[in-house]
C-alpha cells in the first residue's frame, strides 16, 4: 500500500501469528531481496477498552517506532477493505497513544494524530546550553549543521520531528544534511529531519529525511509537524495544503492543546506472499 507515495507493507497479524526479527523486517523491506517498503505497518488486536486495532510500526531498518501518519491511513483502508472492520471511523492503538482514522467519502482518510507535543523534553530534545530564538509562539533552536549553524522548531506527533524552513525544498539539502540531522547527539531517540517550503499562508511544498528510512516521497506525521512549526511561527493559516513529492496532504490545526487533523490518500497496490 501507499499514502502519497510513502509505501507500506501490511500485515494482518489478528488471523496470523507474526513473530519476525529485526533482521527479517529489514528483508522484507529491502527493495531488492524483500518487498520493498518504507516501512511494515502490523494490524493486531488491542487489549484496550473501547480501541478496536493495535498498530506497529516497523522502519526499513528494522527497528520499531511510535508512529507512522501515512501509515495510519493505510490501516484504516486495510481494515475495511480486509473486513476486519465495518466502521468508517476506528480507534487505534500505537506506541504513541490512541489515535483515530476515519473513512472519508471520497476514498481519502482522515486521521485524528493528537496533539502535538511541544516540551523539548518530552520529544525528547536535550535544549541544555541552547541559545534560542522566538518566532511569534514558536522556539527555534540552533545546530550546528556540516558546518553551518540552522535553527529548527522541534516537535513530537508521537514521533520526534525538526523542522527547518528553506528557500526551496527541492534544491534543500536533504541527502547530506538529513542523516546529520537524525542523528544528532540532541536528539537521543534520533529525529525526523523535515525541509520546508513556505508558498503562501496556505500552502508549502515539503521533504523530509525519516528516522530509520532516510527520505521518503511523503511523511504524514512530517507534514503535521511541519504544519504545526509554520502556523506556531506566524507564517502560515490552517488548512494547510502540503504538497510532497508523492503527492497532497492536508492538514488542520486550530492551536496548542488542539489535535491536528490529516487528510490524504491510501491506496492498496497489490496483494502477495513472502516466504521468511
Amino acid at each position: 500500500m501507499h499514502g502519497a507515495g510513502n509505501d507500506f507493507v501490511v500485515i494482518d497479524a489478528i488471523s496470523q501469528a507474526i513473530d519476525f526479527t529485526h533482521a527479517q523486517w529489514k528483508q522484507i523491506a529491502d527493495r531488492r531481496f524483500g518487498v520493498g517498503a518504507d516501512q511494515m505497518l502490523v494490524v493486531e488486536a488491542t487489549r484496550l477498552p473501547n480501541v478496536d486495532f493495535r498498530y506497529r510500526i516497523y522502519n526499513a531498518d528494522g527497528g520499531e517506532v511510535e508512529q507512522c501518519g501515512n501509515g495510519a491511513r493505510a490501516f484504516a483502508r486495510f481494515v475495511n477493505e480486509k473486513g476486519l472492520s465495518d466502521k468508517r471511523a476506528i480507534r487505534v492503538e500505537t506506541l504513541a497513544g490512541v489515535i483515530e482514522p476515519m473513512l472519508e467519502a471520497d476514498g481519502g482518510v482522515t486521521v485524528d494524530m493528537g496533539a502535538p507535543i511541544l516540551q523539548p523534553s518530552l520529544v525528547p530534545f536535550d535544549a541544555n546550553g541552547l541559545s534560542a530564538t522566538a518566532q511569534g509562539e514558536d522556539t527555534l533552536w540552533p545546530l550546528e549543521i556540516n558546518g553551518r549553524t540552522l535553527r529548527f522548531s522541534v516537535l513530537s506527533m508521537g514521533n520526534p520531528h525538526a523542522v527547518q524552513i528553506v528557500a526551496d525544498a527541492e534544491q534543500a539539502p536533504v541527502a547530506t544534511d538529513g542523516p546529520v540531522i537524525e542523528h544528532h547527539p540532541r536528539f537521543p531517540k534520533r529525529v525526523n529531519a523535515g525541509f520546508m517550503q513556505i508558498v503562501d499562508r496556505n500552502n508549502i511544498r515539503l521533504r523530509v529525511y525519516e528516522r530509520g528510512a532516510g527520505e521518503t516521497l511523503a511523511c504524514g506525521t512530517g507534514a503535521c509537524a511541519a504544519a504545526v512549526a509554520g502556523i506556531r511561527q506566524g507564517l502560515l493559516d490552517s488548512p494547510v495544503t502540503v504538497q510532497t513529492r508523492g503527492g497532497v496532504l492536508v492538514i488542520a490545526w486550530n492551536g496548542e492543546n488542539q489535535a491536528v487533523k490529516m487528510t490524504g490518500p491510501a491506496v492498496t497496490v497489490f496483494e502477495g506472499e513472502i516466504e521468511i
